[in-house]
C-alpha cells in the first residue's frame, strides 16, 4: 500500500520428480531445471504445475536504469514460468512472470524456496530479492533458502506489462494538480480519470486487465511452489505481499509451511477505510518527524512543533498556481506532497526530508524532486516504471468501486475533522471526484472480508507501532483472524523484517528455519 487520497479438483503424488532434472537442448548460456510437479496439483493445470525453468542472467530483466546495476551482481539468476492468463480457461492465452533467484548458500542444508513480494501492489518482487540478496548474504535465511523474487503479472519484468500512459504523459499528470473545486474543475478532473481508465484498456488490454488482481496471483504463487520443487510454501509478504499471503492462506491453506506477513494491509477495509487509516498514519509519522527534527536543534521547519505542519503548507502552497521551475524540470504542488510522503516511510529518510524542506525554502527543490521521483518509479534517464499503472490496475480489480460520490464526501468531511482542515495529508482531489477504477473497463475480482482459512500451521504477522501505510491494528486484527503469532515492533517505517533490526530478524528467522514462533506478547 502506498498511495495517499487520489478449489482443488486432484492430487499428483510424484514425488520421484523433487530432484532437480536437467533438460537436454538448454539454448547456451541457461541451465534448465525440472523440480515438479510435487504436491498438489489442480486437474488440468499439470503442465503449469511441473514446468521447467530456464536460469541464465538477470540483465535482460532490467526495466530501469537502477535495476540494470542491481542485476548484474554476482550469485543471482532469472528465469521466466508459464501461468495461464485465465485459470478457467488453462489451454488459452499465457502470461510469462519474470523470476529471480538467489540460490541457498548451504546447499546440503536447505529447507526450500522462500518467495518475496515486496507489496506495492506493482512493486517489483525480483528487485526485492535481488537487494534483500545482497543485505543477507551471511544470514541463516540466505544460507538455507533459495530466496525468490517474483513480478506478479502485469507487474515489471512480467509480460504482458500493465501499462497505461508513457513516460512523457506522466510528467504531465504531474504537473496537473487537479485542485479546481469548480463545478467545471471537477468535471475536468473526473473526464481526466476516464480517459486514464481507457487508455489501461486500450494499451493493456480488458483481457489482461482481468486477470492482474490477487485472486490470480495466488493461484500463479500455488503452482511456482509446485514448479520450484516445494511440497508446501515458504513466504514472506511486506505491505500488499500480506493480502497476496491472506488470499494464498485461504485459497490453499494445506499447501503453507510458513508466511511472515509483515506491514499487514487490513483485509476486511474498503478503499476509503484505508485512505482514511494512511492519512492518520502519515499525519503520526509526520509528528514523529517534526519532534525528531526539533530535538536536533535546527530543523528547517522551525523549534515549535505545533507552527511546522502549519510552516511546511506554507512552502509549498505556492506550487499550486506555479511550480517550480529546476532546470529543465518542474517541482509540483502534488510532488511536494509526494516527497513528504516518500520520506515519511523510514526513519532513514528523515535527514534528507529536513534537507529538501531547507532547499525548498531557499528557493530550490531538486531534493523533494529526487523523493517524488523515487516514489514514483521514475528514473534518472526519464524512463517510468510500470509501477503505478499496475497498482491502480490491481487495486481497480481487487476492490469494488466507489461509485457514491456523497460516500466520497462523506469521507472527505471525516478526514477534514480528525487531521485538520488544511491538513497536508487530505491534499488529494477535490471532494466527491469519482477516481478511475470507477470508469475501469472489467468488473472487480475481490472485495475486502474478514480472512478465514482453517488448518493453516502458525503463522507470523509483524506490526510496527508507527507505520504510516499500514496502521499497526491492522495487523493486530490480520493476527486474530488467522490465529497467527503477532510480533510488535516499536518503531517508525513501513515494514521492519531482514532490513536491520536485529531483534526482529532473529524471530524472524528462527520462525522460518524452525517453525518456532515468538511467544506472546512479543516486542522488539
Amino acid at each position: 500500500m502506498s498511495r495517499l487520497p487520489r478449489v482443488l479438483a486432484a492430487v499428483a503424488a510424484l514425488g520421484l520428480l523433487t530432484a532437480c532434472t536437467t533438460i537436454p537442448g538448454t539454448p547456451v548460456g541457461l541451465r534448465q531445471e525440472q523440480r515438479g510437479p510435487v504436491g498438489a496439483v489442480p486437474a488440468g493445470l499439470e503442465r503449469f504445475y511441473g514446468q521447467a525453468i530456464a536460469w541464465g542472467s538477470c540483465e535482460s530483466f532490467a526495466t530501469t536504469t537502477e535495476q540494470h546495476l542491481a542485476f548484474t551482481k554476482r550469485g543471482i539468476e532469472c528465469g521466466r514460468a508459464t501461468m495461464p492468463l485465465d485459470y478457467d480457461d488453462p489451454r488459452g492465452r499465457t502470461v510469462s512472470l519474470a523470476l529471480l533467484r538467489r540460490p541457498a548458500t548451504d546447499q546440503q542444508h536447505r529447507i526450500g524456496s522462500l518467495l518475496i513480494n515486496p507489496g506495492g501492489p506493482g512493486a517489483s518482487g525480483i528487485e526485492a530479492a535481488a537487494q534483500l540478496g545482497s543485505l543477507l548474504r551471511d544470514s541463516e535465511v540466505a544460507e538455507r533458502f533459495d530466496l525468490i523474487g517474483f513480478d506478479p503479472r502485469g507487474v515489471g519484468a512480467s509480460e504482458p506489462q500493465v501499462r497505461c500512459l508513457t513516460d512523457e504523459e506522466w510528467d504531465a499528470e504531474r504537473l496537473d494538480s487537479d485542485l479546481d473545486t469548480s463545478p467545471e474543475g471537477i468535471a475536468q478532473t473526473e473526464a481526466e480519470e476516464k480517459d486514464y481508465a481507457r487508455k489501461c484498456a486500450e494499451r493493456t488490454g480488458k483481457d489482461v486487465l482481468s486477470h492482474v488482481g490477487t485472486r490470480d496471483v495466488v493461484r500463479d504463487m500455488d503452482a511456482l511452489r509446485s514448479a520450484l520443487g516445494d511440497e508446501k510454501l515458504s513466504y514472506v509478504g511486506y505491505s500488499y505481499g500480506t493480502r497476496i499471503g491472506t488470499a494464498y492462506a485461504e485459497t490453499f491453506p494445506q499447501n503453507v509451511r510458513a508466511m511472515v506477513l509483515d506491514g499487514a494491509v487490513a483485509p476486511e477495509e474498503n478503499k476509503l477505510a484505508q485512505s482514511q487509516a494512511q492519512g492518520q498514519g502519515f499525519k503520526k509519522a509526520f509528528d514523529a518527524f517534526v519532534e525528531w527534527c526539533v530535538g536536533r536543534g535546527k530543523c528547517a521547519l522551525g523549534n515549535d512543533p505545533a507552527a511546522a505542519e502549519p510552516r511546511l503548507k506554507e512552502l509549498i502552497e505556492p506550487l499550486k498556481k506555479e511550480p517550480r521551475q529546476l532546470g529543465d524540470r518542474k517541482l509540483s504542488f502534488t510532488d511536494a506532497v509526494t516527497a513528504v510522503v516518500q520520506a515519511l516511510y523510514s526513519e532513514q529518510l528523515w535527514t534528507v526530508l529536513d534537507t529538501g524542506i531547507a532547499d525548498l525554502a531557499n528557493g530550490g527543490g531538486r531534493t523533494l524532486l529526487f523523493l517524488a521521483d523515487t516514489y514514483l518509479g521514475r528514473d534518472s534517464d526519464g524512463h517510468y516504471s510500470t509501477r503505478n499503472d499496475a497498482f491502480r490496475a490491481i487495486r481497480c480489480v481487487d476492490d469494488p468501486p466507489v461509485t457514491d460520490r456523497d460516500l466520497l464526501r462523506e469521507a472527505d468531511r471525516k478526514a477534514r475533522e480528525v487531521l485538520g482542515e488544511d491538513s497536508v495529508f487530505i491534499a488529494g482531489e477535490p471532494a466527491g471526484v469519482l477516481d478511475a477504477c470507477a470508469f475501469w473497463s472489467v468488473p472487480h475480482t475481490s472485495e475486502p472480508h474478514q480472512p478465514k482459512a482453517d488448518g493453516l500451521p502458525p503463522l507470523l504477522v509483524i506490526s510496527t507501532t508507527g507505520d504510516p501505510a499500514t496502521p499497526y491494528q491492522a495487523g493486530v486484527d490480520l493476527a486474530r483472524a488467522l490465529n497467527a503469532s503477532l510480533l510488535t515492533f516499536d518503531g517508525n517505517q513501513h515494514t521492519v523484517f531482514l532490513q536491520g533490526q536485529q531483534c526482529v530478524d532473529e524471530r524472524g528467522t528462527r520462525y522460518l528455519v524452525d517453525l518456532k514462533t515468538p511467544e506472546d506478547g512479543a516486542r522488539c
